[in-house]
C-alpha cells in the first residue's frame, strides 16, 4: 500500500510545494497569513468535494492540495475573498470546462487567470522570489525529479530553453549585456511556473512532439507578452491560451492518455538498439 502511494507524483509535488511555502514563511516573509492559505485549501476541497459529489465519482483531494499551493504560492490578495473565488475557479473548471475525458484548463492557471483579468482585487507575486542563484538551482532540482516521476521531463526544460533563447537573442538585437537575461532566468516564479505548472500532465499534451510544440508555443507567447506589452503576468495568459489550443495538438499528434498510476519512463538520452537474437528451439511457455 505504502509503495503504491508513493508511486503517485502527486505526493511528491505536494512535498516539494510545502517545503517551498514552508521556506517562503520563515525565511523570505511571503505575504500571505496562515489564514489566507486555509481558507485556499479548505475551498479547493469543498470545491473538489462537490465537483465529484455531481458526478457521482469518488472525490480525489490530491490535486485540489496542488491547486491550494500553487494559488497560496503565485496569487495575493489583501482580503480573504479573491483567494477564494480563484479557488473555486480553478477547481470548478476541472468539472465544468471539459472535452473528452480531459479538463481543458490547468486549474491554478485558469483560477489566477480569471482572478487578475476580472478584477483588481488579486495580484501575482514575480518579485517576492528574487534572483538568489542558489534558490532557484534548489527549486529547479526538485522541480526535475518531480516532472521525472510524472513522466514530463521534456516540458519546462523546452520551455526554459525556448524562453531563455528568446530573451538572449532580444539582448544581443538590443546591444544588452547577457547579465539582464540571466538574471531574469533565475526568478522563482519562473522556475516555479515552468516546473510545477505548465509541466502538469493532465493539461499538457500526451504525445512528445505535440507536448514540445505546446512548451515552445507557451515561451513564445510568454515573451510577447513580457517584452512587447511589458505584462509580468505573461507567462500565465500564455498558458491559458497554449490550454485552449491543446486538442488540436492532441488531434495531430495522438498519444495514449496519462493516467497517475503510469510508471516512471527510464531516462535515456538514446534509445539503446536491440541486440539481434538467434531463435529460440524450444516453445515459448
Amino acid at each position: 500500500m505504502a509503495s503504491g502511494f508513493l508511486k503517485d507524483p502527486r505526493i511528491y509535488q505536494i512535498m516539494t510545494l510545502s517545503g517551498v511555502l514552508a521556506f517562503g514563511w520563515f525565511a523570505r516573509a511571503f505575504e500571505i497569513e496562515p489564514v489566507q492559505f486555509a481558507a485556499v485549501v479548505i475551498a479547493c476541497c469543498a470545491v473538489q468535494w462537490l465537483g465529484s459529489f455531481l458526478i457521482a465519482v469518488r472525490p480525489d483531494f490530491r490535486s485540489a492540495l496542488i491547486t491550494s499551493l500553487s494559488l497560496t504560492l503565485l496569487l495575493r490578495a489583501d482580503t480573504v475573498w479573491p483567494l477564494i473565488a480563484a479557488s473555486a475557479i480553478a477547481i470548478g473548471s476541472k468539472f465544468a470546462l471539459r472535452l473528452g475525458d480531459k479538463h481543458i484548463f490547468n486549474p491554478a492557471n485558469i483560477g489566477i487567470v480569471a482572478m487578475i483579468l476580472m478584477t483588481d482585487a488579486a495580484w501575482t507575486t514575480p518579485g517576492q522570489w528574487g534572483t538568489a542563484v542558489w534558490f532557484a538551482a534548489l527549486l529547479a532540482g526538485a522541480g526535475m525529479f518531480v516532472t521525472y516521476r510524472a513522466a514530463r521531463f521534456d516540458t519546462p526544460l523546452i520551455f526554459l530553453g525556448t524562453f531563455a533563447a528568446l530573451m538572449i537573442a532580444r539582448a544581443l538585437w538590443l546591444g544588452d549585456p547577457l547579465a539582464i537575461p540571466l538574471l531574469r532566468l533565475q526568478n522563482g516564479a519562473l522556475i516555479l511556473f515552468a516546473f510545477f505548472m505548465i509541466s502538469d500532465p493532465k493539461t499538457t499534451p500526451d504525445g512528445a512532439l505535440a507536448r514540445a510544440v505546446f512548451a515552445v508555443g507557451t515561451a513564445a507567447i510568454a515573451f510577447v507578452f513580457n517584452f512587447n506589452f511589458f505584462n509580468t503576468d505573461g507567462i500565465f495568459y500564455a498558458l491559458a491560451i497554449m490550454c485552449v489550443l491543446r486538442p488540436l495538438l492532441e488531434f495531430l499528434d495522438p498519444a495514449p492518455a496519462y493516467r497517475w498510476s503510469d510508471p516512471v519512463p527510464p531516462l535515456r538520452l538514446f534509445k539503446r538498439k536491440r541486440r539481434a537474437t538467434a531463435p529460440h528451439t524450444m516453445p515459448a511457455e
